[in-house]
């Protein structure tokens, strides 16, 4: 039976930013969310387990393709545990849809939708500036760096210009809210949202000596 316990053994322990703790957070989240707005908890929930299976751990690629194949890993797994052949498709839906950008594949179910919000809800808030810090630091960037005038604009570099956390907070942390699907994840990100954006406005002013 597919359980917390049993996807731990996928994860990293010790990765703040997609460890095993940030499965957790996001299947808790499911689990509210999807009661609340009436999801398929199985298929849910399953996906929740296995949506970054395949992306945590050093020399496994890259993360850029994490979503493509965490999905293939699930049916193998899901395969293993019984499930027909439908809910598997489903399960594989919502995990790769929940790195969902630009042209890629796009939730189109309620349960991949649940998921794609509770995976982005733990990008902001207290939680969310802990990894994006956390990332940061992993790759060997800066807290915080001056944004070039093209890249406060529309987000393009100017040559030589290095990314930061504070980079990625313009780029895409400050439009997280924005970005979601479920009238419950929405409720939950006002109050997220508000605290990342008051905290990365806080250091912008501080590093540039305003304050």
């Amino acid at each position: 039976m597919l359980t917390l316990e049993t996807a731990r053994q996928w994860y990293p322990e010790a990765d703040a930013v997609h460890g095993f703790d940030h499965i957790e957070r996001v299947y808790g989240l499911c689990r509210r969310i999807g009661a609340q707005e009436g999801a398929d908890l199985e298929i849910l929930l399953a996906a929740a387990l296995l949506h970054d299976s395949q992306g945590s751990h050093p020399g496994k690629g890259q993360r850029n393709d994490h979503h493509l194949r965490s999905a293939e890993f699930a049916a193998q797994v899901l395969a293993a545990e019984g499930w027909e052949n439908g809910r598997i498709l489903a399960v594989q839906h919502c995990i790769r849809a929940h790195r969902y950008r630009r042209g890629e594949e796009a939730p189109q179910t309620l349960e991949a939708k649940v998921l794609f919000d509770a995976d982005k809800l733990d990008v902001i808030g207290a939680v969310g500036v802990v990894r994006a810090l956390a990332y940061a630091f992993q790759v060997r960037q800066s807290a915080f760096a001056e944004p070039s005038p093209s890249f406060i604009k529309n987000g393009t570099k100017e040559t030589g210009e290095g990314h930061s956390a504070y980079h990625e907070y313009l780029f895409k942390l400050n439009k997280i809210a924005a970005s979601l699907f479920t009238p419950t994840a929405r409720a939950i990100a006002e109050k997220r949202q508000k605290f990342l954006d008051d905290y990365f406005e806080e250091l912008a002013a501080e590093m540039r000596g305003e304050r």
